[in-house]
């Protein structure tokens, strides 16, 4: 029997050769199947050649463009799916960059940033891990002191719109779980009170002085298994940072007058965790980010990025891939980005874990049918 190395994948000859693709070389090649129109997403879209082996960067950008293109499937409004005429796990790539909101800081960016974040943090990607579990230590020492690898929750109270989301996020933390609030005295049970700070900016008569604006936050973090939380909020520029009562830890890159590392933010009464910027994390995330856009441009025929906007030649690789799959669903992206990110190749340091989308991203909403009233113009006299 004969064995072939395909990506991470090792396969005989006579599977080599079966369903829509043949091995020619050291590449599966798709082959057409007149048989089997509706290909599954793992034959519609595949990000991994054997004769181009991915580095850890490389490996990185792909976990990175995963996360930015989730955030985006995530930002749809249900009046966007209503325009696009079908439901979230039906979006293509092209309607997606159609509808996407390029603005600096907002939009694709700063939703991007906050699912990279968090992403990050839960594949273990030590260029976020090392100065969250010093922020954690400094924002609860007794609890969070000694954390290796923290751990995220990601949280958004715009999110608990989805079906699912407010199960999913407190099944997640545990039974019993508690959230940290600032300052000395018994925390509060987390369940319950994330409930209802997922009603937004409205519930903070409910909520409580001491969190009273825990409704703000992007994530929780923890870590070590322990069932205790501290609300943290991410923003991709600090001029948009909010502190609030209950928050206890700011995620921002670095700017001018902002050194990277962590420290005390008077203005906020928030521990900073200050990604480094233009290395490290930010540098990583910038770099996937411009590959993303350009490929949102390509696709959606928006107007090309300042020049300064362009990706390194790796992270151009990604683009081009993106950019030859308008009509894959999103999720298939995704899925195909994921496996890119696992590949256990010659140059991985640190293997990431595979992060699956949460299931509430991909359940469908209810659309009520849009009734229309026939135009009608006054004469204009």
């Amino acid at each position: 029997m004969q064995l072939f190395i395909v990506g991470p994948l090792l396969l005989d000859s006579a599977v080599a050769n079966e369903g829509p693709y043949r091995l020619v070389g050291m590449k599966l090649k798709e082959v057409s199947n007149p048989t089997n129109d509706a290909r599954s997403s793992k034959g519609e879209v595949t990000f991994l050649e054997q004769n181009h082996p991915v580095d850890e960067y490389g490996r990185a950008l792909y976990a990175v463009a995963r996360s930015i293109i989730r955030a985006q499937l995530d930002q749809l409004s249900h009046d966007d799916l209503v325009d696009l005429n079908c439901d979230r796990p039906d979006v293509t790539m092209r309607q997606l960059a159609k509808i996407a909101r390029l603005d600096r800081d907002k939009g694709m960016r700063g939703d991007g940033f906050e699912w990279a974040v968090h992403e990050a943090i839960v594949g273990g990607e030590y260029r976020t891990s090392d100065i969250l579990s010093s922020a954690l230590a400094k924002a609860s020492p007794k609890v969070f002191k000694g954390v290796s690898q923290p751990s995220s929750l990601l949280f958004g109270y715009e999110r608990a719109k989805y079906l699912g989301f407010l199960d999913a996020v407190v099944d997640n933390a545990g039974d019993s779980a508690v959230l940290l609030p600032e300052g000395s005295g018994r925390p509060f049970s987390f369940g319950s009170w994330v409930r209802v700070a997922a009603r937004g900016k409205i519930a903070e008569p409910q909520l409580g002085p001491r969190i009273e604006q825990v409704w703000k936050t992007d994530i929780f973090l923890s870590g070590n298994d322990s069932l205790k939380y501290a609300a943290a909020t991410i923003k991709s520029n600090y001029k948009l940072l909010e502190g609030g009562r209950g928050l206890r830890i700011g995620i921002v890159p670095e700017h001018k007058g902002l050194q990277p590392g962590v420290r005390w933010d008077s203005k906020h009464n928030l521990w900073l965790a200050v990604f480094p910027d233009p290395n490290g994390f930010m540098g990583l995330f910038n770099d996937c980010y411009w590959a993303v856009a350009a490929a949102v441009c390509t696709l959606g025929r928006h107007e090309r990025p300042p020049y300064y906007m362009k990706p390194s030649a790796k992270a151009q690789r990604v683009q081009e891939q993106l950019e030859k799959y308008p009509t894959a669903k999103v999720i298939e992206i995704e899925h195909a980005l994921d496996e890119a990110a696992q590949q256990d190749l010659v140059g991985i340091a640190h293997r990431l874990v595979s992060v699956e989308a949460p299931p509430w991203l991909h359940l469908n909403q209810v659309r009520t049918p849009v009734l229309a009233p026939k135009p009608k113009f006054e004469v204009l006299g």
